[in-house]
Order: structure tokens, then C-alpha cells, then sequence
């Protein structure tokens, strides 16, 4: 994992951070209205819709969701494994690691605060499960939880494209939101779309939602490299044919591209790209959201746009903040929705975490980071 084709050091970390930091604040606006149809938004909050932050249904303002969780879990398992494959010389063990911290988030939706971690149990490690914030259920997706509660590890000597043996016909979205953090690893597309792939069937077995998950890290790490995000689709569009059962994914990437050559955006047209409940038509729509307003003036507007919908407005609005972060960096981050956002400083030291981990193996504090 080296960063050598990446911007310098600041425009690298900035990139990351906005990625991490731009995911949250998506998940954030769209979580009080993840459940309302783009009419119900609309009698809600005004024929503009969600203009902002919001108060849920507790009245908290800047709440994340299950999406953010597991973004920081996805990106806590990445960091360990480069630490592993560093300190051992051998690689091989990502799909292990990542699973484990998925397990370290299955953790905090079953327990009201850190449980203890006695004995040698290799989930109640580091630092990230003792975030007390972590711990609180946000209509996390069912595949996600009974996905990992089968204790099935992908082998990644498969070829692409075959259902997984877990949940066998999901292809929801749970395996998309969470996957940004795959293309912040600085090495080349194609790897990070495949581990990608592999983390995702640890959950959901249809090989859709594994492939816009491998497709999204795939949008990530070419924007991180400077690409525009026309570009960035295009290219991931090109990885994805060489692969077998890849033309759902695409042709919902598509449909995203074609729609946003035609002109104004409205909620009405994000509609038309479904409803962003399974994996393809979320990763669409949040594309189709950068596309349109593709200018760092314009990511405030792009984010509100990715969350009014009938639909998961949380995911799609993750995944937008995903993108649009990663290509504006954080700097261009609308600031008072920023500072307003739950977890936003643990959130920012995990994604300089994981930029100081690519660059090099770092000697973390004892028990940070432990590589299991």
C-alpha cells in the first residue's frame, strides 16, 4: 500500500478525512427522514425538503446511523490488517480482520455500553469499541446482523460473481454504505474492489451488492487520485465488465451517468433510480447526486439532494458524502452541519489513522491497534 500516485501529504489526509467526515454528515441528514416518501419530506419541511441538519425522532440533532458505524468499524479492520501484514511480512488475512471488526460493531448493537473484555476474546480489543457513542442501535439492516452472526468467513479464492452461502439473495444496501474506506487504502483499484467484494459477502451472498460495494471503492480511490467523478465512475464502470454478473451494478451506474447529462436536478429524477434500499440503486443514486453538482460550491446542495427521496436517505446520503468528500476534501465540507455531527472528532482520528497506516507501518500505542 503506497501513496505514491496520490496529491502530497495534505491533500491526501484531506481527501480521507472528507470521505469519512462527508459520509457522516450525509448519514446524519438523511437519518430523521430515512422512512418518509419525497411528499411526506415535502408537507414535513417545506416544498424545498430537508434544508439541513435535523432533530430526530428523540430530538437530537446530527445523529448517525448504523452506516457510519460500520464505516469506522470497515476502516479500524483495514488499519489492523496493514498493521498485521507490516509486522508479520505476510498479507492475506483483510477478509479475517475486517470480519472481526464487523463483530466489534455486532458488539455495540447488543450492549448498552463497552462490555467488559477480559480473556483472550480478539473482538473487546482496541480502542474504537470503547467509543460509548457507538453503542446504540439505529435500525441497523437485518442481513448485517444475522449475516455476521453465522460466523462465515468469504474465501476469497472464489471466483467473482457467485452467490455467497450467507443470505444468499441480499443484496441490500448494508454492504455499500460501508465499504467507502476499501478505496482509502492507497493501492490500486482493482484490489481494493476486490476486497471490497469479499468483505461485503461476509454479510450479503448476491454478488450485485458485493460488486457495487467493490464498485464504490473502486469511484473512491480513483478520486483520491485526482480524477474527476465522471472519471472516477467511468473507470469503475470499465473494471466492473470483466467481471461475470456485474450488469445490474452497471447498468444502475449507467442510468446514473445518463440522468445527469439531462439537465436541473429534482427529487422526482433521483426517484427514478430506485429507491436506494438494495446496493446497486443507492450507489446510483448518490452518484448521480455528485455528478450533477459536481463543483465543491455545490456539495451543501448535492448532499440535500442525495437525502430527499422516498427512500434509504441515510444510505444514499452516506454514500454521496462518501464521494463528494473524497473528491473535495474535507475543507469543503459545509462547516455547520459538520460541527453538529455525532462523533465527528473520533471520526476524523480514524481516517488519520488510516492515512498514517498506508503510508508506512506505524508503531501504535499499546492497544490501539492490536492486529487480530
Amino acid at each position: 500500500m503506497n501513496g505514491t500516485s496520490w496529491e502530497g501529504r495534505t491533500g491526501r489526509r484531506a481527501r480521507v478525512r472528507g470521505c469519512l467526515l462527508g459520509g457522516a454528515i450525509g448519514d446524519a441528514l438523511g437519518n430523521p427522514v430515512e422512512f418518509l416518501s419525497l411528499a411526506g419530506i415535502r408537507r414535513a419541511h417545506g416544498e424545498h425538503g430537508v434544508q439541513g441538519l435535523l432533530p430526530d425522532e428523540e430530538g437530537i440533532v446530527g445523529r448517525v446511523t448504523d452506516d457510519t458505524q460500520m464505516t469506522l468499524f470497515t476502516a479500524e479492520g483495514l488499519i489492523r490488517a496493514h498493521a498485521r501484514a507490516a509486522s508479520e511480512g505476510t498479507g492475506g488475512a483483510e477478509t479475517a480482520l475486517v470480519r472481526n471488526a464487523y463483530l466489534r460493531w455486532l458488539d455495540t448493537q447488543n450492549h448498552p455500553a463497552p462490555p467488559f473484555a477480559g480473556g483472550d476474546n480478539p473482538i473487546r480489543t482496541g480502542w474504537l469499541r470503547q467509543q460509548p457513542w457507538l453503542y446504540a442501535r439505529r435500525a441497523p439492516g437485518n442481513a448485517c446482523l444475522t449475516g455476521l452472526a453465522t460466523g462465515h468467513l468469504p474465501e476469497p479464492t472464489r471466483r467473482l460473481g457467485e452467490p455467497g452461502p450467507v443470505n444468499t439473495g441480499s443484496k441490500g444496501c448494508g454492504t455499500v454504505m460501508r465499504s467507502a474506506p476499501f478505496g482509502l487504502l492507497g493501492q490500486d483499484a482493482d484490489a481494493g474492489f476486490r476486497l471490497a467484494y469479499w468483505c461485503a459477502q461476509i454479510t450479503h451472498g448476491h454478488p450485485t451488492g458485493a460488486y457495487a460495494a467493490g464498485a464504490l471503492a473502486a469511484i473512491v480511490t480513483h478520486l483520491l487520485e485526482g480524477d474527476s467523478t465522471a472519471g472516477a465512475v467511468l473507470r469503475a464502470m470499465e473494471l466492473l465488465r470483466h467481471h461475470p454478473g456485474h450488469e445490474e451494478t452497471t447498468a444502475a451506474l449507467r442510468a446514473a451517468v445518463d440522468l445527469a447529462a439531462e439537465g436541473a436536478p429534482t427529487g422526482e429524477k433521483v426517484e427514478t433510480l430506485g429507491a436506494g434500499w438494495v446496493a446497486e440503486e443507492a450507489l446510483a443514486i448518490a452518484v448521480y447526486c455528485a455528478l450533477v453538482l459536481p463543483g465543491a460550491d455545490q456539495v451543501a446542495p448535492a448532499l440535500l439532494l442525495s437525502v430527499n427521496h422516498s427512500g434509504d436517505s441515510d444510505s444514499t446520503g452516506a454514500i454521496c458524502g462518501n464521494l463528494l468528500g473524497a473528491r473535495h476534501g474535507d475543507v469543503h465540507l459545509p462547516s455547520s452541519w459538520l460541527v453538529s455531527t455525532e462523533g465527528r472528532a473520533v471520526i476524523t482520528e480514524v481516517a488519520d489513522d488510516l492515512c498514517l497506516e498506508a503510508e508506512h507501518a506505524v508503531a501504535w500505542p499499546a492497544g490501539r491497534y492490536p492486529v487480530c
